[in-house]
């Protein structure tokens, strides 16, 4: 999936336009994405969580993305797992968000690969036994919302209201949803607010264990925002003693530190 970034189109291939208050932007390598002008896009938040949920199962073909939003987590899980045969259910309540997605999917043919459910993923019901794959999911991710209620303004703009605010649950809702589908190798990676104790707390109360936590630190002197834990089941085979690492984004000139620019690099990004 990764040509050079100087082989890739600066424009997407011909098909369905963005609409007026939309854009179509690269997502990566060769797939685009549609997302509102002025709502919720896609972020560092959700490239990171993609790749380091593809370095902790790079082997996985079975993927769950809980509360998927426009799509991204998901589609950089698959894209940097860059198997052809894996396949991605997401679930996601928000009209507005899974009607972007579901474009997104079609826009870059992934229909064959592709699941998008809309509903709510504390409801058991909305994931069907049809689409739980035997012996579980390998990966499944998820990106909350940093913000419970009465902590913060909620926006009137519906889309960005729900994934800041706790409107449909917290990581503890996530991480709980999460646990029982795990496949006994697999891997729950989320993204969360490094600063939030609920962070580390949500995967110990629905029985998992923290194997990796990846602290994100945007600016050169600045403390980490966000961080990017990866869990496994308490019985997991594989399971190895806990590694945290912390990530720089930029220094303090703004330009890209070497260990994030070679990641960019890595998966195709131009510099």
């Amino acid at each position: 999936m990764y040509a050079s970034p100087d082989a890739l189109p600066t424009q997407p291939p011909p098909g369905e336009p963005p609409g007026p208050d939309e854009t179509l932007d690269r997502l990566l390598g060769d797939w685009w994405i549609f997302q509102l002008a002025r709502g919720h896009r896609f972020s560092t938040d959700d490239l990171l969580t993609g790749w380091r949920a593809a370095q902790a199962v790079p082997q996985a073909r079975r993927c769950l993305d809980l509360g998927c939003g426009i799509g991204s987590v998901g589609l950089y899980t698959l894209g940097v797992l860059g198997h052809a045969d894996a396949t991605l259910v997401g679930i996601e309540a928000q009209d507005v968000s899974i009607g972007l997605a579901r474009r997104s999917v079609a826009r870059n043919g992934l229909q064959a690969r592709v699941t998008l459910l809309h509903g709510d993923l504390r409801d058991a019901a909305v994931l069907p036994e049809a689409l739980r794959p035997v012996g579980g999911f390998d990966l499944v991710t998820g990106s909350p919302p940093y913000i419970p209620l009465g902590k913060g303004l909620v926006s009137p703009h519906p889309q960005r209201a729900a994934c800041r605010m706790e409107l449909r649950g917290s990581v503890f809702d996530y991480a709980a949803t999460a646990a029982p589908l795990l496949a006994p190798h697999g891997r729950f990676v989320f993204v969360m607010s490094a600063r939030d104790p609920r962070t580390e707390a949500a995967p110990v109360e629905a029985g998992l264990v923290v194997v990796h936590r990846l602290d994100v630190v945007f600016r050169e002197g600045e403390t980490p925002m966000i961080a990017v834990l990866t869990c496994a089941r308490a019985d997991a085979p594989d399971r190895a003693p806990r590694v945290d690492e912390t990530l720089l984004v930029r220094e303090a000139s703004g330009a890209f530190s070497p260990a994030y620019a070679a990641l960019r690099a890595g998966l195709g990004f131009r510099r």
